[in-house]
């Protein structure tokens, strides 16, 4: 029996590799490990633990809507979409990225921001439409995962030009649920909810569908506030404090008309990309293309043999 079988029989757990390596090299990070290196950094574990809260609050978040709590449902679909955007900043300033929490942050976005939504509003009011309000929450799912799937290839593009990171291609994941969550909001607001009202929502949820799968520019906010201005820095306290108030005391129609602005705001996204493409002199290109590998021939669509 060699050390590989002795070490699997002694230990049912496989060991933690956040870089995914291949089993030689895991093989050896194990001898280097008994030679006096411990275990995994803290600092690397610390933003995976954050996801996974985030996708605990996303499966609350269903289990609240099929219970009729909708109001914890969007609670939690909002403390998802916070603890998103924590986990990343986490791990950059920790130091902790790797790549088994690139691909759990991908999979978690996917239920958070994919299949939590879709089956809240299939509860709330989409079940009131035979089949097809099923087939619409299918369709948001199926275009959340096609999203992300488009966004983890384009980060391979180590050539895009610095500007591009003001923009998103499509919405964002997080986002487009919080788009295809306006109806609950509004509910929450007062507007009564009418099962004559179920083929407007089924038509909206479509819409954000094609929102988040389209190539229309959306702003990134990535690159807001990298430096902000002396003259600003109270002003922007008092904005932000401003902000925060009103949502906790009308978190509701905050959201509601955060939501309506951003909708809003993508004809204006649109135009500042093409105006920024232009004055950088690219080639018209295809914002949202997709490369889909290298065994694909563009001439003919047609695997290469």
């Amino acid at each position: 029996m060699d050390d590989k079988e002795e070490s699997s029989l002694s230990n049912p757990f496989q060991s933690f590799d956040p870089e995914g390596k291949g089993e030689d090299e895991h093989h050896q990070s194990e001898q280097t490990k008994q030679r006096g290196i411990k275990g995994v950094p803290l600092r690397v574990i610390a933003p995976n633990l954050v996801t996974l809260m985030a996708l605990c609050a996303g499966l609350s978040g269903v289990r609240m809507a099929i219970e009729g709590r909708f109001e914890l449902a969007l609670y939690a679909i909002l403390a998802a979409a916070l603890l998103d955007g924590l986990d990343g900043r986490i791990a950059r300033l920790l130091k902790g990225s790797s790549r088994f929490g690139a691909e759990l942050d991908s999979l978690t976005d996917f239920v958070n921001f994919g299949v939590a939504p879709a089956l809240i509003l299939h509860v709330w009011l989409l079940h009131e439409i035979p089949s097809f309000g099923w087939i619409a929450s299918l369709l948001f799912a199926m275009s959340m995962v096609l999203r992300l799937a488009r966004f983890n290839v384009a980060l391979d593009d180590k050539n895009k030009p610095a500007w591009k990171k003001d923009f998103f291609v499509g919405v964002p994941a997080p986002a487009g649920a919080m788009l295809v969550l306006l109806p609950l909001y509004l509910e929450q607001v007062g507007v009564p909810k009418y099962i004559e009202m179920a083929p407007a929502v089924l038509a909206y949820t479509l819409f954000v569908a094609m929102l988040v799968v389209s190539s229309l520019p959306t702003y990134s906010g990535k690159t807001i506030g990298v430096r902000v201005p002396r003259d600003r820095v109270l002003p922007l306290f008092v904005g932000v404090i401003a902000c925060v108030a009103l949502f906790f005391s009308y978190p509701w129609v905050t959201l509601s008309l955060i939501t309506l602005g951003y909708l809003t705001s993508i004809p204006f996204a649109r135009r500042a990309w093409h105006k920024a493409n232009r004055a950088m002199k690219d080639p018209q290109e295809d914002f949202g293309s997709v490369d889909f590998g290298e065994d694909f021939d563009d001439n003919d669509n047609q695997p290469r043999s």
